[in-house]
């Protein structure tokens, strides 16, 4: 994709604008900070703003075209009194989810935390007062789990974000700033993010996209990426721009879809050598929307974990909190059902990659040294073709209790003769290397 827009501009006599931090070379600290994102392969999304008040998802003041002025009076009545950050990160930590992404500040413009730099905070316009992103943070470091941040590039609200994307067109915006002072106070609250809320796992910026229609159009990312760099190296920078990774980013990340896979129409782009994260809805919203009840279920949530760690991927799955604070009973059930699924088979998940054995239709495979773990997801039949030629296998064994499994293994593969047609949400095999 990225090549092709370069391709454009060329063409058309245009410049590319820096897409990155060019000369970008990761510290020991970020590489290592890789390698354990990579490890941790499971995190919960949330969706948390002003908006959960409406119950109608994340986009709403877009969506209904409400002028930023009378939006912004939500914030008035924002008083989340059922938030705590102690029961949010237990029920998470309790699915097996090892780090927590948070809106810090959507694109409606409104920030959770308790920004210096704008009045336009949950500290400073809701009656609320307390830093959630605070508290949260704390309580993360406290109960280990990581941290991370969501922040929109784009704003609905402020009026130096100009020139206008494609969204927000519609919200009274009637005078402008200059593109300056914004890109100033997005490297002001950065700043603020990574010095007082302790250790920051990742940066997960959104909103390129607002700008795809003027290809000229510079967001300033090398300062950006610099700023979060300088501050705390090891702090991964992921940018869900739908593109190839652009210079400075440490990880790649992909929307409603696996890498290599694009249903959604928002991931055609290459699979990098980076680190991967799908993000997927645990309902069919990001933020709150009380019609939506239309929770997956426990094995299409398990299984989707497995394809992502199949393909090399962690999994960040999103749950939108409801406006008083508390976090939505069926997905706090989601995340126990999860948790007894990772008690036990949470070793052919954490640590793992990709395996051998490329994802197929019935399933896939995990390694981690010597283990091969072949995740058997819809199986009809007792025999299952592996096209393992390289490496031998010493043994084969029933992961959950260890039963052994006959195989035969020729020049062309490994034929695993299985005890039963599988039928568990996911039926592991272990394979000795």
């Amino acid at each position: 994709m990225r090549n092709r827009l370069l391709s454009l501009l060329l063409a058309a006599g245009l410049s590319l604008p820096m897409l990155g931090q060019s000369n970008y070379i990761p510290s020991k600290d970020n590489l290592e900070a890789r390698k354990e994102f990579q490890d941790n392969k499971f995190g919960i999304f949330l969706h948390y703003g002003i908006y959960s008040m409406m119950a109608d998802g994340e986009w709403i003041m877009n969506n209904r075209n409400i002028d930023y002025k009378e939006y912004a009076k939500l914030a008035e009545g924002f008083y989340p009194s059922k938030f705590n950050a102690a029961e949010w990160v237990a029920a998470i930590k309790a699915s097996g989810a090892k780090y927590i992404c948070i809106t810090t500040r959507h694109h409606d413009g409104f920030s959770m935390f308790d920004s210096k730099v704008t009045d336009y905070t949950i500290t400073k316009a809701s009656p609320f007062k307390r830093d959630i992103i605070k508290e949260l943070a704390d309580e993360c470091h406290k109960q280990g789990i990581t941290i991370n941040f969501y922040y929109s590039l784009l704003d609905w609200h402020r009026t130096d974000y100009y020139p206008l994307g494609r969204t927000g067109l519609k919200v009274g915006r009637e005078t402008h700033g200059e593109w300056g002072t914004y890109n100033q106070f997005m490297k002001d609250q950065l700043t603020e993010l990574l010095s007082n809320y302790g250790k920051v796992g990742a940066i997960w910026f959104d909103g390129w996209w607002d700008q795809d229609q003027n290809k000229t159009f510079d967001w300033h990312l090398p300062e950006l990426y610099n700023t979060i760099h300088q501050i705390q190296p090891a702090c991964l920078v992921g940018n869900n721009h739908h593109e190839t990774p652009f210079a400075g980013e440490d990880f790649q990340m992909f929307e409603r879809d696996l890498p290599g896979e694009n249903s959604a129409g928002l991931s055609g782009q290459d699979v990098s050598q980076l680190p991967l994260e799908t993000c997927e809805t645990m309902n069919g919203m990001w933020g709150y929307r009380i019609t939506d009840q239309n929770y997956k279920s426990t094995k299409t949530l398990v299984q989707y974990l497995v394809k992502a760690a199949g393909r090399n991927a962690n999994l960040l799955m999103n749950i939108g909190p409801q406006p008083n604070g508390e976090l939505p009973t069926l997905a706090i059930d989601r995340l126990k059902e999860m948790g007894e699924w990772m008690k036990t088979y949470s070793e052919t998940i954490y640590g793992t990659r990709g395996g051998i054995v490329t994802p197929r239709n019935w399933g896939v495979t995990t390694q981690k040294g010597n283990k091969l773990y072949v995740h058997i997801l819809e199986l009809k039949d007792t025999g299952l073709f592996l096209p393992i030629t390289s490496q031998k296998v010493k043994k084969a064994v029933l992961f959950k209790d260890k039963t052994p499994i006959k195989f035969v293994q020729d020049k062309q593969g490994v034929l695993l003769k299985l005890n039963e047609v599988p039928t568990d949400i996911d039926y592991v095999v272990e394979l000795d290397m």
